[in-house]
């Protein structure tokens, strides 16, 4: 079946930075598009960013523009998301999602799998 698995979480410094990575298993990777969403406690889950099948495009939420990356690898089946300038607004729950559809859509629905997502704390 189908895994996405995210590590690399913690808690870290206001101003510190974080990377994360999603292994995915089970599926022709390439031929799905990747996103970050994350989501803090009381909040609905937020788009953080996407990259597109190949790895040539990336969309950013405009809260996370300029400090977070979004990479792939589809020779291992990974996909990373570079976090800097970490404030306490970041502290979420990140994961990621794989999507058969074109693009990198914002909204979760949108996504066929999800892994069960990483805790990210930043501390002030």
């Amino acid at each position: 079946q189908v895994q996405l698995v995210e590590s690399g979480g913690g808690l870290v410094q206001s101003g510190g930075s974080l990377r994360l990575s999603c292994a995915a298993s089970g599926l022709t990777f390439s031929r799905y598009s990747m996103g970050w969403f994350r989501q803090a406690p009381g909040k609905e889950r937020e788009f953080v960013g996407g990259i597109t099948r190949t790895g040539d495009s990336t969309y950013y939420a405009n809260s996370i523009k300029g400090r977070f990356t979004i990479s792939r690898d589809n020779t291992r089946n990974t996909v990373a998301l570079q976090m800097i300038s970490l404030n306490p607004e970041d502290t979420a729950v990140y994961s990621c999602a794989a999507t058969a559809a074109w693009g990198t859509p914002v909204i979760p629905r949108a996504y066929d799998y999800w892994g069960q997502g990483t805790q990210v704390t930043v501390s002030s």
